[in-house]
């Protein structure tokens, strides 16, 4: 007798229920499969998790749910083709290009070429002329021109000279004819003509045989975009560019390359990296000058050599755009990681003195110049309050009245700067406005020559454009009249 537990006895069915067919058994199914199978099991196999039955339908002989691992999820996606990947300063190259002529233009027929004498003559003055192709040249080395100006739209760069510029002029050929040193600011509001007026003042220079020593870009010495090191046994503390006095020097070069051949130097210059003897040509030190780590060096000896007194040395101009930047505390840190003070440049340093009247003096006379910017430029109120004062100081002295007041300090503010109020104490002050209208007919007159202006310029155009222009603006008057015709 069998025992009443034994697997036969729980595997039979009750006696009260229908015994169903006998399921049939596929042979592909191996016997591990049959086994996985309790015969006891009290859940039913269709009530087993998805993920789980997935994962043993797949054969991975694992019951753990989630999702499987893709290992091409992160694979990176195909980027498009953009083309070539611009080399390094590239961008910038293409940035300040800056395009001359315009073949497509229509030539001028009665445009003439400007002459030594022609922008200090009075009767120049409502003229439009061209610049010569050997002073382009010489503006280009010095980067007089700008990317914003259109000189790309007509057929060769030509100005307007302005009553300003025929009094600008005038006051630099006084100062070299007294061997003075005329000491200038140029300022006014947005689109007034201020970079415009300086390169008018080196095109004059540059026609007379001076030698020319520009600064394009004031924010370059002053935003902490280039090298510098401090210069040894100062007291206070100086410091070097070596990097952009390098640049400068190499424009002084190509810009002056004539009058410095034809200058000489007075003495030695042992100091230098490459030994200089005495009578040997402005041109040959200004060579020296290959790497940066004697830059300042031979600056210094090419400046001496300039400044010398008592030499037979050519009047020099020395002018400088962007003047804010200068007239306040540089991004430039010191040892101790305090700011350095714009004055404690080297380079921004020798400027100020001359433009203080306290630095070297120029053997020939000459005239140093600098412009104020209103697209870019830092706030310095001691900078705007100090040309306000010349400006009324100049205007009671020309009506020898007083009946200009005369700016003071707010006694609130606390921002003055009194270094940058002793630098512009004693300077003139030149501010542009709009042109007249007699002027702005022979500006349009000749844009319409050009094939620029598709009107008739007649006395209605005329007050229209100089109306829109905010009373003869002139970045205004070439937006209204020439905005639709850049490309």
């Amino acid at each position: 007798m069998s025992a009443p537990n034994c697997l036969r006895c729980l595997v039979r069915p009750s006696a009260g229920i229908p015994v169903s067919a006998p399921r049939t058994v596929s042979p592909l199914v191996t016997p591990f499969v049959l086994a996985r199978t309790a015969p006891f099991s009290t859940t039913a196999a269709n009530a087993r998790p998805k993920k789980e039955a997935q994962g043993k339908s797949d054969g991975g002989g694992s019951s753990r749910g989630g999702k499987k691992l893709q290992l091409g999820k992160f694979k990176k996606e195909k980027v498009a083709d953009r083309g070539r990947t611009p080399l390094p300063g590239e961008r910038k190259a293409y940035r300040k290009r800056i395009t001359l002529s315009n073949d497509n233009a229509i030539p001028v027929p009665w445009l003439t070429d400007l002459g030594p004498a022609d922008l200090a003559d009075p009767r120049s003055s409502g003229k439009v002329m061209a610049l010569p192709e050997e002073v382009q040249d010489q503006l280009r080395a010095s980067e007089a021109f700008k990317a914003t100006q259109c000189w790309g739209m007509f057929r060769k760069p030509a100005v307007l000279v302005r009553k300003e510029t025929t009094d600008l002029v005038n006051r630099m050929e006084d100062a070299v004819d007294k061997k003075e040193t005329l000491r200038l600011v140029v300022t006014g509001d947005k689109v007034t003509g201020k970079s415009m007026m300086l390169l008018q003042a080196m095109t004059h220079a540059y026609l007379n045989n001076w030698i020319v020593i520009h600064v394009p870009e004031a924010q370059e010495l002053t935003t902490a975009c280039t090298d510098y090191a401090p210069i040894p046994n100062t007291d206070p503390v100086q410091y070097m560019q070596n990097v952009y006095v390098l640049k400068l020097i190499q424009a002084i070069k190509r810009a002056n390359e004539k009058v410095l051949a034809k200058t000489y130097t007075m003495t030695a210059h042992p100091e230098l990296p490459q030994n200089m003897p005495a009578n040997s040509s402005l041109l040959a030190l200004a060579n020296v000058a290959k790497e940066a780590e004697g830059a300042w060096a031979v600056f210094q000896a090419l400046w001496t050599e300039l400044t010398a007194q008592g030499a037979n040395r050519p009047p020099i101009l020395l002018t400088l755009d962007g003047l804010a930047h200068v007239m306040k505390v540089s991004d430039y840190r010191a040892p101790s990681f305090d700011l350095i003070h714009s004055h404690d440049l080297a380079l921004v340093r020798l400027f100020s003195d001359v433009l203080a009247g306290g630095g070297a003096k120029f053997p020939s006379g000459g005239a140093v110049l600098a412009a104020t910017s209103r697209s870019n430029a830092p706030r310095a109120a001691s900078m705007e309050l100090a040309l306000a004062q010349r400006e009324a100081e100049q205007s009671n002295k020309e009506k020898e009245k007083t009946d200009v007041e005369v700016p003071k300090k707010d006694p609130f503010f606390r921002g003055y700067d009194d270094r940058v109020e002793a630098v512009l104490r004693s300077v003139q002050v030149l501010r542009l406005k709009g042109i007249d209208k007699l002027e702005a007919r022979a500006l349009m007159e000749y844009w319409a020559a050009s094939g620029m202006l598709r009107a008739m310029v007649d006395e209605k155009t005329v007050t229209e454009k100089w109306t829109l222009a905010g009373s003869g603006v002139l970045g205004e008057m070439e937006r209204a009249a020439l905005l639709t015709m850049r490309v």
